[in-house]
């Protein structure tokens, strides 16, 4: 008897690339409520930190 599989090894890909969706999506969700609650581009308050740190060490 004779199978035909071509289209098994399209299939494990498809299964895998969804697996990298997946967990890339999970990843992503993770961070955005890690990143929501903080302002990561605040520039005057890095300016400010770096100013007393400056001014701290002289």
């Amino acid at each position: 008897m004779i199978f035909d599989e071509k289209g098994q090894g399209a299939a494990e890909y498809v299964l895998l690339f969804a697996a990298v969706i997946v967990f890339a999506i999970l990843a992503l969700w993770i961070y955005y409520s890690y990143f929501q609650d903080q302002n990561i581009f605040s520039t005057s308050e890095d300016l400010n930190s770096v100013r007393e740190n400056l001014s701290a060490e002289n």
